[in-house]
């Protein structure tokens, strides 16, 4: 892609989003969504790939959809309360429609079915950029609408733990892993999104390093199935040996960064009063944990298969700058120890 065009488009990409942060008015928060779902859209389809184009066409259909619903429940509320201000949403159907709408354009069960379709025609480039920096604009409007319905916010949050998990279950595919893995994620998020908002960006953030980083290690080995990641210790062995360590903390192990806002959130909802709820949450953090072990397991205790087409790429040493991996890894396993100045930081 010309350098120019794909300034423009990250430009476009940024500006979107900080739109989104910045306004107060749902007309402008809904213009920064839009201009981040037209921003990404070429680089999706920049390969030409037809997979590519199926996924870019599917993730504008689900965005748009997104987009008009918001625009919809936004008019309403206007209507019924005479406001347009995002932080005064009063009755409570539109508010339901925007989270709903919200939930639609991040991905969360139950309309999550686009997202694994969508992350697996992508490369693992615009697919870094589709789980993390698109995930900002809608969460700033779920944190600030902070909708008066406990009961979807949970069942939301439950049913993407829950979803997430036993999706990732039975796929080869990278990417398909990756995709539920971040509704498993975004899950957690939303379970503890109305009791404790800066616990939820805190879990945002830890996803997204962890994320980043896991993106980053397959693109190095070029990896997009399970059995490619046989191959990776002959050409990386120091980053295969810790690859385990980045998957495990994502899947919330201690004493790994996973980890600690997996333990926050759990206290939280304790706190609550909803012991069943962090139940079923802590005992789907299992199935997502399962897959991450066969990811490890693969990646470290399998011999990879020794024919010709096999050994080709060992001889072929990346171009890709290692230092964002180096510095995501890191903060992906030694975070933990910083939990006390988080949780200082968290108490009002």
């Amino acid at each position: 892609m010309n350098p120019y065009i794909l300034a423009i488009l990250l430009f476009g990409l940024g500006l979107g989003t900080t739109i989104t942060f910045a306004s107060s008015h749902w007309l402008l928060a809904w213009m920064g969504l839009e201009m981040n779902t037209l921003a990404i859209i070429p680089l999706m389809a920049q390969h030409h790939h037809p997979r590519a184009v199926e996924a870019t066409t599917k993730y504008f259909l689900t965005q748009a959809t997104a987009a008009a619903m918001l625009l919809f429940a936004s008019v309403t509320n206007a209507w019924l309360s005479g406001q347009w201000d995002i932080q005064q949403m009063t009755h409570p159907l539109p508010t339901t429609i925007i989270t709903l709408a919200l939930a639609l354009k991040i991905g969360l069960a139950p309309v999550h079915a686009w997202l694994p379709e969508v992350l697996q025609g992508l490369d693992l480039t615009v697919g870094l950029i589709l789980s993390t920096w698109q995930k900002l604009a809608p969460f700033a409007l779920i944190l600030q609408i902070n909708p008066t319905n406990s009961t979807i916010l949970i069942i939301l949050g439950l049913t993407s733990t829950l979803i997430g998990g036993w999706g990732g279950l039975n796929q080869t595919q990278l990417r398909k892993i990756l995709a539920y893995s971040s509704i498993a994620h975004l899950g957690w998020m939303i379970l503890v999104l109305q009791f404790s908002p800066s616990l939820t960006l805190l879990s945002l953030l830890t996803y997204f390093v962890m994320t980043f980083s896991t993106f980053l290690v397959f693109k190095l080995n070029k990896a997009t199935t399970i059995n490619t990641l046989a191959t990776s210790w002959t050409k990386a062995p120091i980053l295969t040996s810790l690859t385990p360590l980045i998957l495990l903390s994502l899947g919330g192990l201690p004493p790994l960064t996973g980890f600690m806002p997996k333990w926050l959130i759990l206290q939280e909802l304790a706190k609550q009063d909803l012991a069943l709820t962090a139940t079923v949450a802590a005992l789907s953090a299992l199935l997502s944990l399962y897959f991450y072990l066969r990811l490890s397991y693969a990646m470290t205790l399998t011999m990879s298969p020794n024919n010709l087409s096999g050994t080709t790429p060992w001889r072929l040493s990346s171009s890709q700058s290692t230092l964002p991996l180096a510095i995501s890894t890191a903060m992906a396993i030694c975070l933990l120890p910083l939990a006390p100045a988080a949780t200082a930081l968290l108490t009002p």
